[in-house]
């Protein structure tokens, strides 16, 4: 047990040391690229981007169960079934880049042609961007049991190591993009395939050097197949639903308004994908114990890591998010200087959604522990289809881009706080006292945290000054309710000791 925490709190470390990392130059870059490319050229990018990531939903589907899979073997200590469940996972995912390769090309393209708003002096470039998002496409699905594998062995710290080389190639990217006289879109384009394919490389590499089950071989194992097929058919209704929930929702949005309105949500989701990373990161490090020891059979002690794991998930969410609703203007105005419209609303509304979301994927991890997904399967994409219609009518009745936000807080909410929590407790025998060892807590440090810094936000004008004590209150308050309301006797105890012994040694 102790060991094993050890791992987790080390794994931690690493993933946060290469969260941070991607986090800044994401931030750096991401500024400079809507400036060399434009807000229409940066929304133009995303909208064929989010064609293909539409027709990936089923990688995505078999991405979840590659995971699972190669995780649980490992548990086992069977290695030759292990490297059965590799090579079989990997010829999997070469045959659904094939298709994914052929509908991107034919009805993809078709649908770029004649659906998206493009402006017509900017739709050859637009198609050459995405010619080339296909390919990389291709690249990151054939990626999948790699990373899955590094996941697996917990070996976390690679994934920071390589963020060096990755982050240093993506600044190296936004210095060509401004220095050529080339398209800068289609330039864009070409040089994410780039970055993407030496990752990819450096990966297998280490893979192939280190884990000898990713030695790979073409077997397609019929029992193994059975396994993950039966598994992944009830993910793949979920992940098609996902899909058009995120890639699907930019695209509606790209047909009834300006490329510069798709920019201003990718933009909020960029800055919500950076502050999700901590919470994200964390269950990374700690959902390959909480699988491994339901595989043991140490049901009790892998749920307890799962409620652990979920509370402060949503702390570490809420830690960043609270400061960056509050201060999200002046926050986008800093780090882009142009604000495309809608980027505010966007970015406050979603990160009030990621607050709930985080509970969804949280109890997620439970059922996909089990491998029980069937009556997750049936009910979760129901839900997050509506999305879809729904967003799709109002806008043509002349609504705001902005329901679009609103809808996906409903859902999230109605995922994470009923969905989920009802789903555990039925089939994998949580009880109600459990949920609520999760909720209530949350919902303390909620209440008490966000009076004074809301007070405080409209009471302050505006200035850089301003700005910084906003977050410094923000994160303070957050922190000190967390501790006093957020944790219990023995956690607040070994912080309070561990605060000590920093002191006396110091002194």
């Amino acid at each position: 047990m102790m060991s094993s925490n050890r791992t987790i709190a080390k794994n931690t470390i690493f993933l946060y040391f290469r969260m941070m990392l991607i986090i800044l130059i994401t931030l750096y870059t991401s500024r400079i690229i809507l400036q060399a490319l434009g807000v229409n050229d940066y929304g133009l990018y995303a909208v064929v981007g989010s064609v293909v990531g539409m027709l990936s939903f089923l990688n995505n589907a078999f991405s979840l169960s590659t995971s699972r899979f190669l995780t649980f073997e490992l548990g086992t200590g069977d290695f030759e079934k292990l490297r059965k469940t590799f090579s079989t996972l990997l010829s999997l995912h070469i045959i659904i880049a094939i298709a994914i390769v052929i509908l991107a090309e034919t009805l993809g393209l078709w649908f770029v042609y004649n659906k998206l708003a493009i402006p017509s002096e900017r739709l050859n470039a637009a198609v050459w961007a995405y010619h080339i998002s296909i390919l990389t496409s291709v690249v990151s699905i054939t990626q999948v049991p790699y990373n899955a594998s590094i996941i697996s062995h917990e070996r976390m710290k690679v994934f920071a190591y390589a963020s060096i080389a990755e982050v240093s190639a993506k600044l190296g990217m936004v210095f060509l993009l401004q220095a050529s006289n080339t398209d800068k879109l289609v330039l864009y384009a070409v040089l994410v395939c780039m970055v993407q394919v030496g990752m990819a490389l450096f990966y297998r590499l280490y893979c192939i050097s280190r884990f000898k089950e990713t030695h790979y071989k073409f077997i397609i194992d019929r029992n193994i197949m059975k396994s993950v097929g039966s598994f992944s058919g009830w993910t793949l209704l979920s992940q098609m639903s996902i899909a058009l929930n995120s890639q699907g929702t930019n695209v509606i949005t790209s047909i009834f308004f300006s490329p510069a309105v798709v920019a201003a949500r990718v933009i909020s989701e960029q800055v919500n994908m950076a502050v999700s990373q901590f919470g994200q990161n964390f269950r990374i490090a700690v959902n390959p114990q909480i699988v491994k020891r339901y595989a043991a059979e140490d049901n009790e002690n892998s749920k307890k890591l799962l409620l652990y794991s979920a509370k402060f998930s949503f702390y570490l969410m809420f830690l960043l998010g609270l400061p960056i609703i509050l201060v999200a203007e002046p926050l986008l105005q800093l780090w882009l200087g142009q604000v495309p419209e809608y980027s505010v609303v966007f970015l406050q509304l979603i990160i009030v959604q990621n607050l709930f979301s985080v509970f969804d994927t949280s109890f997620y991890v439970a059922l996909y522990a089990k491998g029980r997904l069937r009556e997750n399967a049936f009910i979760s994409p129901i839900l997050i289809f509506t999305r879809f219609p729904i967003t799709y009518f109002l806008f043509k009745a002349g609504f705001s881009p902005v329901v679009l936000s609103y809808a996906g807080i409903i859902l999230w909410a109605l995922l994470g706080l009923l969905v989920k929590p009802i789903l555990v407790c039925k089939i994998m025998d949580y009880t109600f006292r459990d949920i609520m060892s999760v909720f209530i807590p949350c919902l303390k440090v909620c209440a008490l945290a966000t009076p004074i810094p809301l007070i405080l936000s409209y009471c302050l004008s505006n200035g850089l000054f301003n700005f910084f004590l906003l977050i410094i209150v923000s994160v303070v308050s957050t922190l000190t309710t967390v501790f006093l309301v957020g944790v219990d006797v023995d956690m607040r105890r070994k912080v309070v000791n561990f605060l000590r012994n920093k002191i006396a040694r110091r002194g």
